[in-house]
């Protein structure tokens, strides 16, 4: 096996995709390792998840800082000390400086509730319903200094059905987040996973633009 791959996740909220990294990073045939969770809400519940699990947790209100360029400065600072070769936005509700994208270039992932480049942002169930899309999904992709638009990793893709609601999709959209982004972790922290001046890649084949597809 690998060498374990240190991972520092950053939460704002409940941390369900952090409950699915956490557990998938416990089984003994994977390299992943969560080294710390850092929030920038002192009562984000993916705190209590981190603690449960005997993770270091940290908090850095952004509040406290004059400015976006100030809080991402001490936020590098905080990722740094836990020497991350990966880090993962789980639900993490900022937008961060090109500064701090720049900084952990080619090891920063995010997961998006929508199949990319559609519904970049918020309220993509809504969104997608108001669209007529057929299909809705989630996706997992590098972080670049373009909003929601770095390379793709993985998309598990769901059939919108007819009685869907918001909340109905989310729901469902939530099972295949819990599944496809402790996946490309996991390729990552296998080394099988990088992303170069070509692109992102999957055991040294270019990835296609849509990322690894999974129907669900």
């Amino acid at each position: 096996m690998p060498p374990a791959c240190n991972v520092v996740a950053l939460i704002s909220g409940a941390g369900s995709n952090l409950q699915a990294l956490i557990d998938s990073a416990g089984a003994a045939d994977n390299p992943a390792r969560i080294a710390a969770v850092i929030s920038n809400r002192a009562d984000a519940y993916g705190l209590e998840r981190a603690k449960n699990a005997d993770i270091d947790t940290r908090v850095l209100e952004h509040g406290d800082f004059a400015d976006r360029e100030a809080f991402d400065k001490a936020l590098i600072e905080a990722i740094d000390a836990f020497e991350p070769h990966l880090v993962v936005l789980a639900g993490f509700m900022r937008i961060l400086s090109p500064a701090f994208v720049r900084h952990y270039s080619g090891r920063l992932l995010n997961i998006h509730p929508s199949l990319l480049p559609r519904h970049k942002g918020l309220h993509t169930h809504r969104r997608a319903l108001e669209a007529g899309d057929r299909e809705h999904g989630c996706s997992v992709h590098f972080v670049t200094e373009e909003l929601d638009g770095g390379p793709l990793v993985v998309q598990a893709v769901i059939p919108v059905q007819l009685q869907d609601s918001a909340a109905s999709l989310a729901q469902r959209v939530h099972v295949q987040e819990h599944l496809i982004y402790p996946l490309a972790v996991r390729w990552f922290a296998e080394g099988r996973l990088r992303l170069d001046a070509s692109g992102a890649s999957l055991d040294g084949n270019p990835l296609p633009a849509t990322g690894y597809l999974i129907n669900t």
